[in-house]
């Protein structure tokens, strides 16, 4: 395991610790599995269908070559997925360029992390330098949300997903990548370290449709945390504390209709018929939220995550709620 740079074999995940691939297939919100989200797996069975779950044993047969990321689909299925589910990934260079617009507001300057050229970059060697009135702890703990994330090109960057070239540890672009940077420049003391790298993966969050996407976002993040282990003390992490990246992981990387907050396929509109003396009765359970395009009143499952702060969950809807009046994330 680690090993792969850009297509994860989750043979090779199963076979690192059984637990550990369940754990980056649950969904936190319904203590099930996270759900297909995608009829591109239909060829395979009815149990691939898109409102059902992915299991670990769907995804470990045919060596573990099911689930692949973009770069490595068919050109074919490429071209439908931009046709029917409107799945574009951007260019590494253009995340740079709009994660440089976070940081550029936040520093108060620009080059902070990186150079931009015209369709590339150049990592700033020195040691990055934060505001009299900020420090690294601060941008550590800073909150950061990546809206349907894909494979979160925006919060780590091991590949680009348009090209598949891999990205050198240095030269990471992520929202997260950039967090552990810093966490590598300021701490040397590996219990520390690692205390700190677990804040970092805490402060960020990501949701997506589909669970093929979703599941690859979560491998990503997961051997982000290998590659910078091993960068920074030349050996692996343990499994005990992969497992426990992987757990903040699946909080904060979860899938979700990001129009209505709720989980895929979780809004009911049935029609029920009761049969009576005088003839059948059609009763219609119709959700609220769906009919009048209302994202507070839907009857679907409204998404959780944790509030790591507290350690409590809460609803993401909730979240987006305070947002809008205060114009701040409450997470």
């Amino acid at each position: 395991m680690f090993k792969e740079l850009v297509d994860i074999k989750e043979n090779n995940i199963f076979q690192f610790d059984y637990d550990l691939l369940n754990i980056l297939l649950n969904d936190m919100t319904t203590g099930k599995n996270i759900l297909w989200g995608t009829d591109n797996y239909l060829s395979h069975g009815y149990l691939y269908s898109p409102n059902c779950e992915i299991k670990y044993e769907q995804i470990t047969s045919y060596n573990g070559n099911v689930i692949k990321p973009r770069t490595k689909k068919s050109k074919i299925e490429q071209t439908e997925r931009i046709r029917d589910k409107a799945e574009v990934f951007t260019p590494a260079w253009i995340c740079n360029k709009q994660n440089n617009l976070i940081d550029n507001a936040w520093f108060g300057k620009k080059n902070v992390f990186n150079i931009e050229t015209s369709t590339s970059w150049e990592p700033v060697v020195k040691k990055i330098t934060f505001p009299e009135d900020k420090n690294w702890c601060d941008y550590v703990k800073e909150l950061r949300l990546e809206i349907t994330c894909g494979e979160a090109p925006y919060l780590v960057s091991r590949y680009d997903t348009t090209t598949g070239d891999i990205i050198p540890v240095m030269s990471r672009i992520g929202l997260l990548d950039r967090k552990i940077r810093v966490v590598n420049e300021n701490v040397n003391d590996e219990k520390e370290w690692y205390e700190w790298i677990k804040k970092a993966f805490k402060s960020i969050y990501a949701y997506e449709w589909q669970g093929d996407s979703l599941l690859i976002a979560r491998e990503n993040l997961l051997y982000t945390f290998s590659d910078n282990y091993i960068y920074k003390f030349d050996k692996k992490p343990t499994v005990e504390q992969v497992k426990e990246i992987a757990y903040i992981i699946s909080w904060n990387i979860f899938q979700m209709d990001g129009i209505k907050f709720v989980i895929p396929y979780s809004c009911k509109n049935d029609i029920q018929i009761n049969y009576t003396l005088f003839g059948d009765e059609k009763i219609e359970s119709v959700c609220q939220g769906c009919k009048k395009n209302n994202y507070k009143t839907h009857n679907g499952i409204y998404v959780k995550v944790m509030n790591w702060e507290t350690n409590r969950k809460v609803k993401f809807v909730t979240i987006m709620n305070r947002s809008s009046k205060n114009g701040k994330s409450n997470i």
